[in-house]
């Protein structure tokens, strides 16, 4: 399955690109539609986790970290990072295509352009 998100009309589309394409609408299936995404991965290694809703995924990492809590992985527990909010396409998708690129991402959290900016044109 491969996955990729859009952004329309101020809110995220995921869609699924290894289905046909409708012959009516012209897209692929959609999958999920949310205003912001959460992204949980490994801090260390930057392996995506999950990718969603920011409650679907907050709720994930809790209950991941309370089970390897209880099994006695603690470094693993705690290395779980969920990052929300609205953040860019491009770096969402690159997160879902290249293995440990969520790591590269967290790194420049900070300088990331807020991923909802809607670009004016200018009249003449």
């Amino acid at each position: 399955m491969t996955l990729q998100y859009q952004l329309k009309e101020g809110n995220y589309h995921l869609y699924d690109m290894s289905t046909p394409a409708s012959k009516v609408t012209g897209e692929h299936r959609l999958r999920l539609k949310t205003d912001n995404v959460a992204i949980a991965f490994d801090v260390r290694t930057g392996v995506l986790h999950e990718h969603g809703s920011p409650v679907r995924i907050q709720s994930w990492a809790t209950t991941a970290r309370r089970r390897l809590r209880a099994a006695g992985a603690l470094e693993s527990a705690n290395d779980i990072v969920v990052v929300s909010g609205p953040l860019p396409v491009d770096e969402i998708n690159k997160c879902l295509r290249i293995n440990g690129y969520c790591r590269r991402m967290f790194t420049r959290l900070a300088t990331l352009p807020h991923g909802k900016r809607i670009e004016r044109t200018r009249a003449a």
